[in-house]
């Protein structure tokens, strides 16, 4: 098997730390991103905005600070693993050889250590080589984005300390892809999570009872299957298939949950179900949410929204956008292509967005199965490499960018 090399060992180092939910070990994290800054040079700051969740912003002063800077963002923390179905401690970062190639195993090797890891070990690069960046670079490190960011980004964007960063464009984290491509995310899907109760009249199970709370609920979850085929088949009739490039123009509505009864010969009083819902951004959400209000009507059911209801933005993608042309010639050089779409899920990227920051998702991640929240996720150590040299490349260029 290949040698370690030393930018290796760091990342396995920041794989090691358990930074996982519902108690990730965030002092650690921390302690460990310290290190990296001291050794690098580059300054530190740790906010606490909920106690125990600090928002790490590391800063590289450039040589042209009034201009707006650039934010590198990735999370800290990790989602659960069920440890039994891993070949492999989920938390050893174990290094296995395939071929000429080398896997790291490990819970955040791809959602989404890797691209923190690559973010320093770039800037690593540039101050060996000399470089000089007109824009300052910061390096934003925060937690709790796999459980919604409350405690994390949301605060942090509504901040002094944000607004003091002067942030003109910013990087985030994107998704793996099983092709040569990468994906490059300008937007995401409007979170719309509901909750649907249903009222009716209750006796005994033995009984033809009229107007029951499960009778409103089975016709109210009939519509809205409907509406969920009728969006998988628009899909389907464009492209072929639904899949992760085309998802994200897609409206997507599960239930999730579904909640009552109190015994087997008592028919209840209420029956609800949560519904989560994922708004095709190009859809108002207002106008989304009054077709739920007009199924509540039809079928007599209550609602309730579990998030507030809101509208993201979206980053420019045309030519007058000069970080993204940017990104596209960095890339381009490289031999790289994007796919540019839509996030289906949610990323701490819509906060940075509706803070009036243009952010684009990137993974260095191509030719590998898609294994965030999966057992055994893994990386190449092909594909950190590889990622290290776009990202110092990527990072020099939209931070020499003039006149934006």
């Amino acid at each position: 098997m290949k040698p370690e090399t030393p930018s290796v060992a760091r990342f396995r180092e920041y794989l090691q730390i358990q930074t996982i939910h519902p108690k990730p070990d965030y002092e650690t994290c921390k302690q460990y991103l310290k290190r990296q800054a001291d050794e690098i040079g580059l300054e530190f700051k740790s906010i606490e905005y909920v106690a125990g969740k600090p928002v790490i912003i590391m800063t590289l002063i450039g040589t042209n600070p009034e201009l707006p800077s650039i934010i590198l963002n990735s999370h800290t923390d990790v989602v659960p693993v069920f440890e039994e179905f891993w070949d492999y401690p989920p938390f050893s970062a174990e290094r296995v050889p395939e071929g000429d190639d080398v896997k790291i195993y490990a819970r955040g090797s791809q959602d989404m250590k890797i691209v923190g890891s690559c973010y320093l070990e770039a800037i690593r690069n540039l101050k060996a080589a000399g470089k000089s960046l007109s824009r300052t670079l910061h390096l934003t490190f925060v937690p709790d984005e796999e459980i919604g960011g409350i405690d994390g980004m949301a605060h942090f964007v509504k901040s002094q300390d944000f607004k003091d960063l002067n942030a003109g464009f910013a990087l985030d984290e994107g998704i793996a892809n099983t092709g040569s491509e990468l994906y490059a995310f300008y937007g995401e899907r409007n979170k719309n999570q509901v909750k649907f109760t249903a009222r009716g009249e209750t006796g005994h199970g033995s009984q033809f009872i009229k107007n029951t709370a499960v009778s409103k609920l089975v016709g109210l979850s009939s519509d809205l299957l409907q509406f969920r085929e009728a969006e998988e088949n628009k899909l389907v009739q464009k492209y072929g298939e639904a899949n992760q490039t085309n998802l994200g123009e897609s409206t997507t509505l599960n239930i999730t949950m579904i909640d009552g009864g109190v015994q087997a010969n008592v028919v209840p009083e209420n029956f609800s179900a949560v519904v989560d819902i994922r708004v095709n951004p190009h859809v108002q959400i207002d106008e989304f949410n009054n077709y739920l209000k007009d199924l509540t009507k039809k079928h007599d059911v209550e609602l309730q929204y579990i998030d507030t209801p809101r509208q993201g933005q979206m980053t420019d993608i045309s030519e007058k956008n000069k970080y993204w042309v940017t990104l596209q010639k960095v890339l381009q050089s490289k031999g790289l292509k994007t796919i540019d779409a839509i996030f289906p899920a949610a990323t701490d990227s819509r906060y940075l967005r509706d803070a009036g920051i243009p952010a684009i998702g990137v993974s260095p991640l191509r030719n590998i199965p898609v294994l965030l929240h999966v057992h055994n996720e893994f990386i190449y150590e092909s594909l950190f490499f590889e990622g290290i040299d776009m990202y110092t490349d990527l990072i020099y260029e939209l931070a020499n960018l003039e006149n934006c």
